[in-house]
């Protein structure tokens, strides 16, 4: 009998999570049946969407939501042989058995020298995120100029690299000094701190005096409300994330963007990465490429431990991150 650690929503989150929020469990797990394996966290993701999407598929006493890289230590699967490593939405969880529903067999000639911790970040979902967002919804092409926010983060990042490799502009908004420094360093051609700009509108304007072809959203609120009126004639927008509403007790109204749109007759639209799921094994093996080229770099914000899940979860949501934010177990 393996014993798994596991972390518990003891309640849904009201405003910005707090420690009493989550409880720590242990468990007994069966062995195998047939058809079935164990698995062992490596790595354990955290991700902005854990927070809305908590309250709309979980209650008090689920373990929490999330996918991590796995590696199977017992198999009577043959899809799934002991010591081979698969992607897996098995939550906050040091073990689990599983049928092998859901799980992904990271890509079979996975590099050495490439931590294996890129399967929950640029070789992943925010990567494929980046990927269908620019290509599915925007439909962005070379000589545009692009809005991305929360540009440090796991998808900001990869998506900004990702349009300066298809010959675009891209201007990036994070909410530090050191954040603007890494996006420069990535290669964007303008970056800035949105917390100490003495007004965003005038930085949108002074990144690209003629406005913007496509924004890449991963903040809303007020920072939507700036760009939108930023946007050039016919401008896309991609509406990925609105992580400045997730914490909200009081949701935001207000002020609202329907005549802008109207006037610039702008395309705005939402999505999620697993749309394009039949895409994926080609669409992850290209990340891989380009990662090996050395042609879209990633950091990673290591948190080291199991039982430290919650407070790299709440550091995420607070912006403690540059790149991917994961824990290794």
């Amino acid at each position: 009998m393996v014993q798994a650690k596991t972390w518990i929503l003891r309640q849904h989150f009201e405003g910005f999570p707090k420690p009493s929020d989550f409880e720590l469990k242990q468990e007994e797990l069966p062995e195998p049946k047939d058809g079935e394996v164990l698995l062992e966290a490596v790595f354990l993701s955290v991700d902005p969407y854990m927070r809305p999407f908590s309250r709309v598929v979980m209650k008090g006493g689920d373990v929490m939501i999330g996918t991590q890289v796995a590696k199977v230590i017992q198999s009577k699967n043959s899809a799934f042989p002991v010591g081979c490593h698969v992607v897996s939405q098995c939550g906050w969880r040091t073990h689990s058995v599983s049928d092998g529903t859901g799980l992904t067999r990271v890509l079979s000639d996975w590099p050495q020298d490439v931590p294996l911790s890129l399967a929950l970040g640029a070789i992943g979902m925010p990567g494929l995120t980046a990927l269908y967002g620019l290509e599915e919804v925007l439909q962005i092409k070379a000589g545009e100029t692009l809005l991305v926010n929360a540009a440090a983060g796991a998808v900001g990042s990869v998506v900004g690299q990702l349009a300066k490799i298809k010959g675009c502009k891209v201007v990036g908004s994070a909410g530090s000094d050191a954040k603007v420094a890494y996006l420069k360093e990535l290669g964007f051609d303008e970056a800035f701190n949105y917390k100490t700009v003495s007004s965003l509108e005038e930085a949108l304007k002074a990144a690209s005096p003629d406005g913007y072809d496509c924004y890449f959203e991963n903040v809303g609120g007020p920072f939507s409300t700036a760009a939108i009126e930023q946007m050039k004639q016919f401008g896309r927008i991609a509406v990925c994330g609105g992580i400045s509403m997730y914490n909200d007790v009081t949701p935001q109204t207000g002020p609202y963007f329907q005549l802008p749109m109207i006037f610039k007759q702008l395309k705005m639209e939402g999505f999620m990465s697993v749309r394009w799921a039949h895409k994926d094994e080609e669409s992850l093996k290209r990340l891989m490429g380009l990662v090996k080229e050395g042609k879209l770099k990633c950091n990673e914000h290591v948190t080291a431990g199991f039982d430290n899940m919650p407070t790299a979860f709440m550091g995420l949501l607070k912006g403690d991150n540059v790149g991917k934010a994961i824990v290794k177990v």
